[in-house]
């Protein structure tokens, strides 16, 4: 199946040190990207959607500015081309606005059904964080 690359800028009002938690550990992720998030002892991250697992592993990460997790399949450990979400925090520094980038490369959706769910996804943060 042929991927997407959806890419995409949130402006979010909070700072680096109150959103990066949520972008990065477990139980952050599982407030409002997943219905559950755990980690193996392999360190693998389980994410759960609608009773369904997916599996990744955090191949990178900067502290309070950048998380990249690389999904794969865990009975097709042959398969070299991944689908990754990523994020990443940049700051306007004229304006000191920070904004969330969301890189989602996929094959499970277009761009308007990616856009649609992540909008409601990045609501779902900012309900949260107040942000």
């Amino acid at each position: 199946m042929v991927k997407n690359k959806f890419v995409a800028d949130y402006q979010i009002n909070t700072s680096r040190k109150i959103l990066f938690p949520y972008l990065s550990s477990a139980s952050g992720l599982s407030e409002w990207f997943a219905d559950d998030v755990r980690i193996t002892e392999d360190k693998v991250y389980v994410f759960n959607y609608d009773g369904e697992d997916h599996y990744a592993r955090l191949v990178a990460q900067r502290l309070n500015t950048h998380v990249k997790f690389d999904f794969f399949d865990p009975n097709n450990l042959e398969e070299s081309d991944h689908s990754y979400i990523e994020f990443k925090l940049e700051e306007n520094e004229l304006t000191q606005t920070l904004f969330l980038k969301v890189i989602d490369y996929s094959d499970s959706y277009d761009d308007d059904e990616l856009e649609s769910i992540w909008e409601s996804l990045i609501s779902n943060l900012k309900e949260i964080i107040g942000g």
